[in-house]
């Protein structure tokens, strides 16, 4: 369908240039709203009636019958006060669908390198809840523009020379009296453990306020990457980001490369970049007041009204860099507009053979033979809408540099937060005040170790989802329930995480997650399955497969007689051929909601469908043969949703 609108506004374009000598901004092709204006409209005319001073229904009505002969256009007519219709020929837009499925992405030639930067976690805890949707979000992302054929590069930073990290040390050393030898001796998740003394860090500085003059000599450590502090926050980084990982692998994300903050400082690519800054002028060293002696960004505009002062220190006064300083020199690395390189080594190897490399300085890691990372035409950063101020800054940075067209493709992709309802909050585990049920949501706080783990959300989901696979499938046996429930909480995860426009706060809620009913990852599930189950049944009666579905799809006959009800099957196929062009129009907005809600009415729309015109037991073969194609389009069409949105298509429901 895409691929007919572009044909069809381009035939429109050369018309009214021949015809007008005229050339409209853009030619809209559009879905009209209600059955029999066409399969697509344009608003054409109405433009045009503006310039050449005719009506609008007198100009549609000359370009329809001046249309030319189009491949897979019936027939465009005028309609209303003066709209173009134009409807398809079904046979060969039934093909047309059916090879689209069927075909593997184009490569998206000239356009370079994509690289989407997602998750980020701190190395300093477990991952929480909100980390979730980072990551859902980031990847599904990735899946959609890899759909397009674009080369994309995924990225999760690692910070690991930030406060948080420092404040870790703090409570190795301050707390529990210990050093790198206690941390390799905790044999619990160390992730987990880590959660726990960070809210007990943040309880010492309560307690004892002096405490936090002890982080900037830990950061400073860190920054030269020297001593029993910076040996210690190695370690503890590298195990949390396995951990990290290992969370993220049971809802099917996974990376290409992991970049380390320290590693930007040992590669001298903030050296770089702060010479840069300084010879453009773009940085002065203040030498009065409270921020003596740091290196601020002159920051102008409406745009940073609002700033607070510290927020444009890029360098501090006692020489560490802060966040910001170093992002803009790995947004200039991931453009390729540094002349340096990381060294690269093996992180780990997944189950399924891909590999997920590390930036390294040491020898014994860094392997010759690696992927070249880098050098992006374009960057997503998937960061919660809370840093769009540093995000500016760093697009800023760029731009002062005089790399304007690196820094407006230099892209935030922003979302809001994550929160539970009450009830979710509470079967969590998470202590609640009467005042706090009465809430819509409950916000969480990792510093306070307020707030529930990633991985714990997991198993709760799941064991919901087993319990209700046990009382619909009691004759399942414990492993095939144990994967089925698996299947379901992450295909409910994905689509909570996924469905919500990204403005607004999501607040997470159990039974609606796992819901078979309404808008929920397990309806289209059963959706989909239930449409698996007809080809079992028809096979197993001698009638066809899904590879006969698929072979008939490409004939295209769609030979149905003219009643209301061949307009029906008409619309389901036209609905499904709107797969592509919806998953254009999230990736252009990075409203990934579009595919969510698209996926929840496409399994709606054959839902109805397949109640009202049963496949197996339509003795017409015309009408039966449609009705197996239309299964068939609709199930493979689901299939590349679930793709997209890293959903798992379940044996059973």
């Amino acid at each position: 369908m895409e691929e007919i609108k572009q044909e069809v506004a381009h035939a429109l374009e050369t018309l009214i240039e021949e015809r007008y000598g005229a050339r409209p901004e853009k030619i809209a092709v559009e879905y009209p709203p209600q059955p029999g204006m066409g399969d697509l409209a344009s608003p054409v005319a109405f433009e045009l009636a503006k310039r050449l001073r005719r009506p609008p229904r007198q100009i549609a009505s000359d370009l329809a019958a001046a249309f030319p002969a189009l491949p897979g256009v019936g027939r465009v007519e005028a309609g209303g006060a003066g709209y173009l219709n134009i409807f398809l020929d079904r046979a060969a837009a039934a093909r047309a669908l059916a090879r689209d499925i069927a075909s593997s992405p184009l490569k998206a030639e000239g356009q370079g390198k994509v690289i989407v930067e997602h998750t980020n976690i701190n190395p300093n805890k477990a991952a929480h809840i909100g980390h979730l949707r980072n990551a859902v979000l980031g990847d599904t992302l990735a899946r959609c523009l890899r759909f397009f054929g674009h080369s994309v590069e995924v990225q999760n930073y690692i910070d690991d020379t930030g406060v948080q990290v420092a404040d870790i040390v703090i409570g190795f050393r301050e707390i529990l009296r210990g050093g790198l030898v206690e941390a390799r001796a905790v044999r619990e998740k160390f992730d987990n453990f880590c959660w726990d003394l960070y809210a007990r860090v943040t309880e010492m500085y309560e307690r004892q306020p002096e405490k936090q003059q002890l982080r900037p000599a830990v950061l400073q450590h860190l920054e030269e990457r020297a001593g029993e502090d910076a040996r210690l926050a190695a370690y503890v980084a590298r195990r949390i980001v396995d951990c990290h990982l290992d969370t993220m692998a049971r809802i099917g994300v996974r990376y290409d490369l992991l970049p380390w903050e320290s590693h930007i400082l040992a590669y001298r690519f903030w050296d770089r970049a702060f010479d840069l800054l300084k010879e453009k002028k773009v940085v002065e060293r203040l030498t009065a007041g409270d921020r003596a002696g740091c290196w601020v960004m002159a920051l102008e505009g409406p745009r940073f009204a609002d700033l607070k002062e510290g927020e444009k220190i890029i360098v501090r006064s006692n020489g560490t860099v802060t966040y910001v300083g170093k992002d803009i020199a790995y947004q200039l690395w991931k453009f390729g507009l540094l002349d340096a390189d990381f060294g690269y080594g093996r992180f780990r190897e997944e189950p399924d053979g891909h590999v997920v490399w590390t930036t390294t300085d040491d020898p014994l890691e860094r392997l010759r033979d690696h992927p070249r990372f880098g050098g992006a035409a374009r960057v997503y950063n998937v960061i919660d809408v809370r840093q769009a101020y540093l995000q500016a800054i760093v697009a800023e940075g760029l731009k002062a540099l005089g790399h304007a067209d690196q820094a407006a493709r230099s892209i935030h992709f922003a979302y809001e937060m994550v929160a539970l309802t009450p009830a979710s909050a509470e079967k969590l585990g998470v202590p609640l005040s009467d005042e706090d049920r009465k809430r819509a949501f409950i916000e969480m706080s990792g510093r306070r170790g307020v707030g529930v783990k990633a991985d714990d959300l997991l198993d709760a989901l799941e064991k919901q989802a087993l319990d209700e696979v046990t009382a619909r499938n009691p004759d399942h046996g414990a492993r095939e329930a144990r994967d089925l429930a698996r299947a379901i909480s992450v295909g409910a995860l994905r689509y909570l995480m996924v469905k919500y426009t990204r403005n607004r706060v999501l607040a997470f809620d159990f039974d609606e997650a796992l819901s078979f009913e309404g808008e929920t990852g397990p309806y289209l599930q059963y959706a989909a399955v239930r449409a698996r189950g007809i080809f079992e049944k028809m096979a197993a009666a001698g009638g066809p497969d899904e590879e006969t579905a698929a072979a008939w799809a490409l004939e295209g006959d769609f030979d149905l007689p003219g009643t209301d009800a061949a307009e029906e099957h008409w619309a389901l196929l036209t609905f499904i051929a709107r797969f592509r062009d919806t998953v254009r129009q999230a990736v252009d907005s990075l409203e990934l909601s579009q595919v969510a809600k698209y996926a929840f009415n496409l399994a709606q729309r054959f839902n109805v469908f397949y109640h009202k015109y049963p496949v197996m037991q339509e003795p017409d073969p015309r009408w039966k043969k449609a009705r197996v194609v239309l299964t068939y389009l609709f199930l493979a069409q689901m299939r590349h949703a679930f793709e997209l949105m890293g959903i798992p298509e379940p044996a059973r429901m």
